[in-house]
């Protein structure tokens, strides 16, 4: 990583999470689409504005590059099982995530439901006809290290990759870093991502440039002016902007430019958005 702009080309994922969380997050999302700033975006099955974002991704074509955003802490379930798990659900049958980030080890009951709902909103975008081209979650609950087992070894059977855990950031302590560092390895092992450094518009704001092949974890927000922000930015300040200070010459890409052949990972041709 450099402090500085790079001259070199830069392959960047700007990956809009709440893909269906509100009708709100909808247009700041189709926003950033609309403007080229945002490359793939990731869908919340569960939530009410879910079935507005897919109509309006297959109107704007945009099927290929929506993946999955797992969601254990947020809303009501779409599985029955995970309803009775008091570490996931309330007595109301609402996500509410209490398991310890740092767990090494979950119960079989657990692990189930969390399976079983990961299945249940996998199949809620296909039937949508929306094939996830990739998983990542709410508040990041698959960086809890047995939940990353899970979605990983779920997603390798689909061919599909899993987000690394944020590895980029001047708020990551060393501790912080070696968990990270293991859970990732634990990651691309299972699931084959190509990604190298994940990190926020805010880590590029504050001077940061990962190189090689980067995903952006976005969560937009519209400006006054209309153009997409960031719920991280400064008020104003917009992605375009932070983008190309950071990355003058950058190419956007969607996770959708992988396939999985035999248990292998292969780089089709690079979609340039």
């Amino acid at each position: 990583m450099t402090d500085a702009a790079t001259d070199k080309p830069c392959l960047v994922i700007t990956n809009a999470d709440d893909f269906g969380l509100s009708e709100r997050e909808n247009a700041a999302i189709l926003a950033g689409f609309a403007e080229g700033v945002i490359s793939s975006a990731t869908l919340m099955a569960n939530m009410p504005a879910f079935e507005q974002a897919c109509q309006a991704a297959r109107q704007r074509g945009l099927a290929d590059r929506l993946g999955l955003h797992f969601n254990l802490s947020y809303g009501e379930p779409l599985s029955w099982s995970v309803r009775g798990v008091s570490a996931l659900c309330n007595v109301r049958g609402q996500f509410d995530f209490s398991l310890p980030r740092y767990s090494l080890y979950l119960s079989g009951q657990i692990s189930q439901a969390i399976r079983t709902e990961l299945e249940a909103q996998w199949q809620a975008c296909v039937e949508q006809g929306l094939r996830p081209t990739h998983i990542d979650s709410h508040q990041h609950v698959h960086n809890v290290l047995p939940i990353a087992a899970i979605v990983a070894s779920f997603a390798a059977g689909h061919g599909v990759p899993v987000r690394l855990a944020r590895n980029v950031g001047y708020n990551i302590h060393p501790g912080k870093a070696v968990f990270k560092y293991l859970l990732n390895r634990l990651i691309r092992r299972r699931s084959r991502t190509a990604i190298r450094y994940v990190c926020t518009p805010k880590d590029l704001l504050d001077g940061l440039r990962p190189q090689g092949v980067v995903e952006i974890i976005c969560h937009p927000e519209l400006c006054a002016d209309g153009q997409a922000g960031d719920a991280y930015l400064p008020a104003g300040k917009t992605l375009h902007q932070v983008l190309d200070v950071a990355y003058p010459y950058r190419q956007l890409v969607s996770y959708g430019s992988w396939i999985y052949r035999g248990g292998s990972l292969f780089q089709t041709v690079w979609r340039q958005i």
